[in-house]
């Protein structure tokens, strides 16, 4: 039977430790941790985000700084916004709340935050380490992965892997960091041919394309192990019958939505282990994100 990899565990295991490293920290620093996290306009998934990013971090005994800015914000007023955190010494992480409105060159805007204050690894420069293997901050959901693995004793030493999705925010660092780990990885993506049969040869996959369903049973080698990064909402229900267990259908009526993740959940019935969605690395990207703000507030003061 599959072993469902639960992100619960992990991310409460992980906030404990950070709780112990801050403890032994704070009285030297005479400070906490400062983490500003922007959001600009008014989506709803965004304020939900940037709501648990804040609420964690106050849990946690870190200063929250939030940055609402309106809609109709100017791309050259965030990007001032961002330099007054950037000269702000209480401020150790800046995480910007992706994706920004209609209007602004998201390249522009991340590359402006200082690499040392760059709580989501998506920096330039900070991407520029995790190729060369010498990262301080990893970005937060490929962190999330690799602790989910290490916390259920998985180890990607020559396993072969297959990712699939290229974002900076997930598939390719996901295949930098399990390179590093010693697996040989193959990073698939929309236009890659026959991602079956890079699939069907899989000890581990990494799905993170953001399309329900589309890892289906069929292409998954019995035992393998599955990681699900996505995150989709189904609100038909012929979509749900297509991407979801029909065993939640009662559920899916009642509240008109599911959320269901890019690996079907068929598919997991063969794996050896599976992460669940929702319960698995979605809650782990918050708590890597803490880690982050962590490790960066120990560089700049050199603790």
């Amino acid at each position: 039977m599959a072993q469902p990899l639960a992100g619960k565990a992990v991310a409460e295991a992980v906030q404990r430790e950070i709780v112990a490293e801050l403890e032994q920290c704070s009285a030297r620093a005479g400070r906490p941790p400062g983490l500003a996290v922007i959001k600009v306009g008014c989506d709803p998934a965004s304020q939900t985000y940037v709501a648990s990013k804040n609420k964690l971090a106050a849990k946690l005994g870190f200063h929250s700084r939030p940055v609402e800015l309106p809609e109709h914000t100017s791309q050259a007023e965030l990007l001032a916004a961002i330099g007054a955190l950037n000269a702000d010494p209480a401020i150790d992480g800046i995480l910007l709340q992706l994706p920004l409105p209609k209007g602004f060159d998201a390249t522009t805007v991340v590359d402006h935050i200082s690499p040392d204050k760059d709580a989501d690894g998506l920096h330039p420069f900070n991407q520029g380490l995790l190729a060369l293997g010498r990262a301080v901050v990893f970005p937060c959901t490929p962190a999330g992965v690799l602790r989910i693995i290490d916390h259920y004793a998985i180890d990607p030493t020559g396993m072969d892997v297959v990712v699939v999705g290229r974002s900076i925010l997930v598939g390719k660092p996901a295949a930098m960091m399990l390179s590093a780990r010693h697996a040989t990885v193959t990073l698939c993506h929309s236009q890659t041919r026959d991602l079956a049969g890079h699939v069907s040869r899989a000890d581990l996959v990494v799905a993170a394309a953001g399309k329900p369903g589309m890892i289906t049973a069929d292409m998954v080698k019995p035992g393998a192990i599955l990681i699900d990064v996505g995150i989709n909402h189904v609100q038909s229900e012929a979509d749900f019958l297509r991407y979801c267990d029909p065993r939640g259908l009662e559920s899916f009526r009642q509240k008109g939505y599911a959320i269901t993740g890019d690996i079907h959940p068929a598919a997991c019935e063969k794996a050896s282990a599976f992460t669940p969605v929702p319960g698995g690395v979605g809650l782990m990207t918050v708590t890597m994100l803490m880690v982050n703000t962590l490790r960066l507030y120990r560089k700049r003061l050199g603790l």
